[in-house]
């Protein structure tokens, strides 16, 4: 009895976990843009010039990180822009 428990919770968050992650695909691809220019240090969603992975910006405002935000908040932003800056 315990071990069928313990599967169907094991089921039930892969799940859950599985229906998250296309969620977080979707919402970035489809409602999203890249925002250049306004990431703080460390918390940008991916690759910049001078480095190769999310969350590596070593400044402030770095205008190559950038972070998806939500459609039409960008340009609302001081510093934000659609395309990186040098």
């Amino acid at each position: 009895m315990k071990n069928s428990k313990l599967a169907i919770s094991a089921a039930i968050g892969s799940l859950i976990a599985f229906g998250a992650t296309t969620a977080m695909q979707a919402q970035a691809a489809g409602d999203n843009e890249k925002c250049y220019g306004v990431a703080k240090a460390g918390k940008n969603d991916c690759q910049t010039s001078t480095s190769s992975c999310a969350g590596t910006s070593t400044s402030d405002n770095q205008t190559d990180a950038w972070v998806y935000l939500p459609k039409g908040i960008c340009g609302k932003l001081a510093g934000g822009s659609l395309e990186p800056t040098s």
